[in-house]
């Protein structure tokens, strides 16, 4: 049935009225997703169902990449993956005690009092925040035990080494009262009981970890420490190389295992096939520090080091000195390097050429004179000298030497002339002020004072 009552027409009416307002917001709907889709065509909008771009990693996956940069050997790239690790999960004991036992380990890689006493003092400071949030922890007080023993030298602690050594040993009882089971206290109290000089009590420990040790390295490489003190160095050297089988990248267990050897070979007989045989392992242990640190890409000069105080043992001086200059264009504005080059030189009885590395040494040099040591003597082109002054290092334990050489050499070669005694006498000076209780360091002063004395010094 058709409706005649103008129904239809009333809502045609309305139908068109609202065409033109459905119209416009259609256009703008369209308009709208044209914008969207050219922002995600072009990256500045991204889909709600696209996978995020940069996943958010988990402290788990930085300890995990930690552990792999510790066993390939580059110990800053572990440290740095599990400072990140801490970051995500400020409040794991364990993760921090890992970071300080890592940061310990790499301060052997420094060559320098300064640079190795920064270091120790970062995972000191790392150990000492934790604990004061988690006073209980075996893990961090045996990690802390670790960083204070091994900062504990004078050297590096200065006057206060031997109260580090002992607050060391108690942060080792800490961590066994904490945790009687927890085989790195085990292990670290045995490493400081040897630098306390308490040997016994240091194979007991160190007997406790290796019954519980469930192939940790660190328990193997204080064994060999432990062994090494009391002079059974066939043994430390086992126990190095069991140490090395866990980690095999660690260039620190390669340099204990040559100089083992190296001790081995300075108690055989003079010459021998066996004093032979051993200064070439000692030179095979060092070569592989090398080789790890070239694979990393760290240029690291103690290996370097080791392998020429290992030739000049051996007499072979140009092999010494070639090897201590490849250390010194490592790191060229070390001073400890320029002093070792100079006791190579003296060594070798190059005394003249011995001058110039020792006083970059111990007195500082420019640029100029830098660059000439490390050119073997020739002088370097103004326009191409790198811009490396050498400061200085004041006297210590681990600096004597360079001082009264470098006073003795100055004594030996002393002419009117030349004046050297001018500064042989200074030299000697410094060096008796600060050890005349050693009495074979004092014989040395005293012999070269003795020949600036017939100058009228």
């Amino acid at each position: 049935m058709i409706d005649y009552n103008h129904k239809r027409n009333i809502f045609s009416k309305q139908k068109k009225q609202d065409r033109p307002v459905r119209i416009f917001i259609g256009l703008l709907a369209i308009l709208g997703l044209l914008f969207v889709a050219r922002d995600l065509n072009t990256g500045a909008l991204q889909s709600p169902f696209s996978p995020t771009p940069t996943p958010t990693r988990t402290f788990s996956s930085y300890a995990q990449e930690g552990e792999t940069h510790f066993a390939a050997g580059n110990l800053e790239k572990a440290i740095e993956a599990y400072q990140n690790a801490v970051r995500i999960d400020p409040n794991n004991p364990e993760l921090i005690a890992e970071l300080v036992r890592i940061q310990v380990y790499s301060s052997s890689q420094k060559t320098t009092d300064a640079d190795k006493r920064t270091r120790l003092e970062e995972a000191l400071k790392t150990s000492a925040d934790a604990l004061a949030l988690h006073p209980e922890s075996s893990a961090l007080h045996a990690a802390r035990a670790f960083a204070l023993d091994w900062y504990a030298t004078p050297t590096i602690a200065g006057d206060s080494w031997q109260k580090d050594l002992n607050d060391a040993e108690q942060e080792a009882v800490q961590a066994l009262q904490a945790d009687s089971t927890n085989t790195l206290a085990l292990a670290f109290y045995a490493e400081i009981l040897v630098d306390q000089q308490k040997w016994n009590q240091a194979e007991q420990y160190i007997s406790q970890a290796l019954q519980k040790n469930t192939g940790l390295m660190d328990v193997y490489r204080v064994n060999g420490y432990v062994q090494e003190s009391l002079s059974n160095y066939t043994d430390a050297i086992s126990n190095y190389q069991k140490a090395s089988a866990i980690y095999p990248n660690l260039n620190f267990l390669y340099i204990s295992m040559g100089a083992n050897y190296r001790k081995l070979a300075d108690m055989s007989a003079y010459q021998s096939a066996q004093q032979i045989d051993y200064y070439n392992k000692a030179l095979e242990q060092f070569a592989a520090a090398v080789n790890i640190n070239d694979q990393q890409g760290v240029q690291d000069p103690i290996p370097l080091i080791s392998i020429s105080t290992t030739y000049v043992q051996m007499g072979e001086f140009l092999a010494a000195a070639r090897n201590m200059i490849k250390a010194v264009e490592y790191t060229p504005s070390n001073p400890t390097v320029y002093g070792q080059l100079g006791i190579v030189y003296y060594k070798a009885r190059n005394y003249e050429g011995s001058i110039p590395p020792l006083k970059c040494a111990i007195r500082g040099c420019t640029a100029a004179e830098s660059c000439e040591v490390r050119n073997s003597g020739a002088p370097c082109e103004a326009a191409t000298t790198p811009d490396l002054p050498i400061q200085g290092m004041p006297l210590s334990q681990s600096t004597v030497a360079y001082y009264f050489t470098y006073g003795s050499v100055l004594a030996g070669l002393h002419q009117p002339s030349n004046g050297y005694c001018d500064e042989a006498m200074k030299v000697f000076g410094e060096v008796r002020q600060g050890f005349s209780g050693d009495a074979t360091i004092m014989s040395i002063v005293e012999e070269g004072e003795s020949i600036c004395k017939y100058y009228g010094y």
